[in-house]
């Protein structure tokens, strides 16, 4: 399987709502990072950091929450998702709509890293409460 399967794999996973298959390509060193200023900022290492910081903690906030791929880049050792995030916030009721690009890298057919780079502004405007 090519690093470009693999990722494809993972978002395929995302799409059927299978958290147990996103987070499949993860081994216990991989580090993940949520972009600063987005609302889960930080690194976070393995499958279960990242299941509880980041999945479980939209799974709580968000409602309808959806990453849908427009382009997946392969690059030899990084691979490059781009595409759009959507939700409405369960507090306030508010949606958002914002680009991100994840970038996954590999050594040896395993992940080791991956980054999110994303437009934080409309998501926290959607967690506002004004």
């Amino acid at each position: 399987m090519s690093n470009l399967d693999i990722i494809a794999a993972h978002y395929a996973a995302s799409d059927r709502g299978d958290l147990a298959g996103m987070l499949a390509p993860l081994g216990p060193d991989t580090t993940w990072t949520e972009a600063a200023g987005f609302p889960y900022a930080g690194t976070y290492t393995g499958p279960e950091e990242v299941r509880d910081n980041v999945f479980g903690a939209i799974a709580k906030d968000w409602e309808g929450y959806t990453f849908t791929l427009g382009d997946l880049l392969d690059a030899g050792d990084t691979v490059i998702g781009l595409g759009t995030y959507q939700a409405k916030h369960r507090e306030t009721g508010r949606s958002f709509t914002a680009r991100v690009a994840h970038v996954w890298r590999f050594d040896g057919g395993k992940v080791t890293s991956f980054e999110q780079i994303v437009d934080s502004v409309p998501v926290v405007e959607a967690m506002e409460n004004r």
